[in-house]
């Protein structure tokens, strides 16, 4: 098990890749770090550079048996953090505020235990994702072909708000699906004193924003939910002289399910094109951002829950899914998958908030319980 000297490294390391962050996509420096760890602790493979800066590393058994793959997110976000910890981040805009140093570090620490006593049978994958925050990481290791093949797939990710002896995980539904869909309106200027002269996107947009927004219903333990937020929107240019020409319109949406995002995304982009051609005006939509729902597997649901008890969590599944996506969803298609959410503190700032930082005191028990996890399925 882990020792008090484990604990105390781990902390030193979590506060080391805090320092270090990197974005989504640019994870060279922290992949090449974790890299060399996994080989001081002598894995028995690792594959790198799997859908850019990911890779995997394995503790093989002696006798054959499952393939239980681990995951942690590599990439930080481009967000200021504030003035505070004497480990703040030493990039500039750049800052791990959503705990993926934390998550980092908790493989990190059950590699040490895999180290330490091999799987009895089959093999056990630590996996460190790129770009989980923009949704490009997972298919893009999917599509690798050097990703080997998982029976079972596990993460955790830590949650502000809930208390920091709670979990919350349950069958089904964990994150929703989102996108984001930019909408481009093309017309043409005039002379702000001939208005009559221009194809002004302005009806057009008084149309879509109220349009798009009645597409949400529900909440999100309901089958149909979804939701659509506008998130930025620009007409013309800042100045009094010239009838506006063009617009942009983003907004996200979300839903409960994949086929219930087919179904939001298609009427999303209808009310843009339908009010484009009503007002004259040319459209072009494009996909950002795209994350698959996030469904957790009853038998993999089952395992983590047990493991969270086991090690003093109070489990429950209220307030699931969550809204925000994970991408880790994608991983569900071919493998049995599940997340937990462990509480932070219901207090804690929150997460991508500019004075978030993962607790030092959730790093242990994320490692124990991905360890009573391991144990169950490999011996």
């Amino acid at each position: 098990m882990l020792t008090n000297a484990d604990i105390a490294e781990l902390t030193d390391l979590r506060r080391e890749l805090h320092r270090h962050p990197e974005l989504s996509g640019q994870e060279t420096g922290t992949a090449a770090r974790i890299e060399g760890l996994l080989r001081e602790l002598g894995a028995d493979e690792i594959r790198s550079g799997i859908g850019g800066t990911g890779l995997v590393a394995a503790f093989h058994g002696a006798a054959p048996g499952p393939s239980v793959m681990f995951r942690a997110e590599l990439d930080a976000l481009p967000i200021r953090e504030a003035e505070g910890p004497a480990h703040r981040s030493a990039t500039e805009g750049v800052a791990h505020l959503c705990g993926h140093d934390g998550h980092m570090t908790g493989l990190i620490g059950l590699a040490r235990l895999m180290a330490r006593q091999r799987p009895a049978r089959g093999t056990v994958w630590l996996l460190f994702q790129p770009a989980e925050e923009n949704g490009a990481g997972a298919a893009a290791m999917l599509a690798d072909a050097a990703l080997p093949g998982f029976d079972y797939g596990f993460a955790i990710h830590n949650f502000p708000g809930l208390a920091r002896s709670h979990a919350l995980i349950g069958a089904g539904a964990m994150n929703c699906a989102s996108v984001g869909m930019r909408a481009m309106l093309h017309g043409a200027t005039s002379h702000a004193s001939e208005p009559e002269k221009a194809r002004s996107p302005s009806l057009a947009i008084a149309e879509i924003l109220p349009a798009l927004t009645a597409l949400s219903r529900g909440h999100q333990g309901q089958d149909d939910f979804r939701l659509v937020t506008i998130t930025h929107l620009r007409m013309g240019e800042p100045v009094f002289g010239t009838t506006p020409g063009d617009a942009e319109i983003r907004a996200t949406l979300r839903s409960r399910s994949d086929p219930e995002m087919a179904g939001l995304r298609a009427a999303a982009a209808e009310i843009v094109t339908g009010a484009a051609q009503a007002n004259g005006l040319a459209a072009s939509l494009d996909w950002h951002d795209d994350f698959a729902a996030s469904i957790n597997h009853p038998e993999a649901a089952a395992m983590l829950a047990r493991a969270a008890r086991a090690e003093g969590f109070a489990v429950s599944d209220e307030h699931l899914p969550m809204r925000a996506s994970e991408d880790f969803g994608r991983f569900g298609a071919v493998a049995k998958t599940a997340m937990i959410l462990l509480g932070s503190g219901a207090d804690h700032p929150p997460l991508h908030g500019e004075h978030y930082d993962y607790p030092d005191d959730l790093i242990a028990p994320s490692v124990r319980l991905l360890h009573l996890v391991a144990r169950e399925l490999t011996g």
